[in-house]
This record gives C-alpha cells, structure tokens and sequence, in this order.
C-alpha cells in the first residue's frame, strides 16, 4: 500500500526542489527556498484534482494518505538542516521573517477553524458567546 503514490510524491518533491532552487537563485541565496513545502502544496493540490476526477484507485489514495500523514516529520526533518546561526548573523530579516510568519499562522487559527463549519452552527456560536 506504502508503494503507492510514490511516483507522484517523488514528482512533486522533484518539482519543488528544482522551484526552491529557481526561487534561491531569484533571492541571491545559495540555497534551496521553499522546495518543500511547494512540493507538499503541489501533492495536496494534484491528489485533492486526482480525487475529484476519481483517476486515483484505492490503493494509491492510501499510500497516499500515509505519506500526507508523514508532512511534518519531513519537514522539520528539513528544517532541521538549515542554519540558523548563519541566517541570524545575517541580519534581522530572518528574525522578522520567523515572527511574522508565526503572528500570521497564529491570527489565522480562528478563520482557518471555521473553514467547513455550517452557518447554523457558525450562528450557534456567535449566538451563545
């Protein structure tokens, strides 16, 4: 079952390193930007189109749904590797790019919650609040 959509999460994560890459390049940086999680937007956006034309069978969608289930780990797997000491003494632009990428995710919790509630029970809400 794991096997399955594999080809296409390699795709995509092939995809978004090469687009990462072009975007570091774009920036001046010697480094790859945003490879990753273009590569996880790009998966989440074809296997959500793929499903919708019903083009994937079974076992593909639950391969990959094991590997949506694996998007963190990878990713703080890739975090991991970047240095920090280096983007820090580079000026504060790091620094500001973290907090506000941060204070945004954090005032979008809200909006993105009541993504797919109903309006009645949107309406219960506000009503007992």
């Amino acid at each position: 079952m794991v096997i399955y959509g594999v080809s296409l999460l390699s795709i995509c994560m092939l995809v978004g390193v090469f687009v990462g890459d072009l975007l570091g390049k774009l920036v001046g940086v010697k480094a790859n930007v945003g490879g990753v999680g273009i590569a996880m937007l790009l998966l989440v956006l074809i296997v959500d189109y793929l499903t919708k034309k019903n083009k994937l069978d079974i076992k593909s969608q639950e391969g990959l749904s094991f590997w949506s289930s694996m998007y963190i780990p990878i990713v703080v797997a890739m975090a991991s590797q970047q240095n920090v000491v280096a983007a820090v003494k580079g000026g504060p632009v790091a620094l500001l790019a973290g907090v506000g990428a941060t204070v945004v995710c954090a005032a979008l919790v809200p909006v993105v919650s009541r993504i797919g509630q109903t309006k009645q029970g949107f309406m219960n809400e506000v009503e007992e609040a």
